[in-house]
């Protein structure tokens, strides 16, 4: 199918970045069964930007910035170099697939690379602000900075909004890896790939909510088992 389409677009989510150490938020082992989920709402950071902070520091800046790209990552950017993969559309905010060296990546919910100043509107790179004291200030206004990803009760960032959705439009093979299909608006991506006639490939260690309704081959497996088979299988049938 991946061969013999004309346009591949792949949809990653957390799943596929769990075997670099990075948990997931959601089930048994997710970051919501130990940490309660209102630290990322942007009311909730407003009005306590130190206590929001602290959670997001080990929450995303303790442990992603040492994370590395697995095979799965790595794949991905092997399939856009051989010209087979268009582009990822991703809900993760961890720069994995940048690390392992995807080029157009669309990162749906923002980014952890910036910091953005509530105040002026100032960004920074992350990695070249102090994190000892919380929360980050602003060196030109003194504003309090915000991670540059969505927060719950925040839009979708644009171009990446509009971007995704065009490309599930266009795709006519779609590669979903490690999403569960359970976060709006993301959610909404793979099913509008489906409406317009493309073939959905999936990759997951357990059914999700597409699994039974719009998948057409369903590859259960962890992220870089699977992709390890279906570069190989790529590889053999080139």
């Amino acid at each position: 199918m991946i061969l013999k389409g004309h346009r591949l677009t792949a949809f990653t989510g957390a799943g596929i970045s769990v075997e670099s150490g990075i948990p997931p938020f959601r089930g048994p082992d997710g970051l919501w069964s130990r940490c309660d989920s209102q630290v990322l709402d942007i009311g909730f950071f407003h009005e306590h930007p130190k206590q929001s902070w602290a959670a997001i520091k080990e929450i995303f800046y303790d442990s992603i910035i040492a994370a590395k790209p697995n095979a799965a990552h790595l794949g991905l950017a092997a399939m856009e170099n051989d010209g087979l993969l268009h582009c990822v559309i991703t809900q993760n905010v961890d720069n994995l697939h940048q690390k392992a060296g995807n080029r157009v990546i669309w990162e749906f919910h923002g980014n952890t690379r910036i910091l953005v100043c509530l105040g002026c509107t100032m960004s920074y790179r992350a990695a070249e602000v102090d994190l000892s004291e919380l929360p980050p200030t602003c060196r030109v206004c003194g504003g309090v900075l915000k991670p540059d990803f969505v927060f719950f009760g925040e839009s979708i960032p644009e171009p990446a909004a509009t971007k995704s959705m065009l490309e599930a439009r266009l795709s006519d093979v779609f590669l979903l890896i490690g999403t569960s299909g359970e976060v709006m608006p993301a959610c909404l991506i793979p099913w509008s790939a489906k409406e317009n006639g493309a073939t959905i490939l999936e990759i997951n260690t357990r059914e999700s909510q597409y699994t039974s309704q719009i998948t057409d081959v369903f590859l259960q497996d962890n992220a870089t088992a699977a992709m390890a088979r279906l570069l190989a299988a790529l590889k053999e049938n080139r």
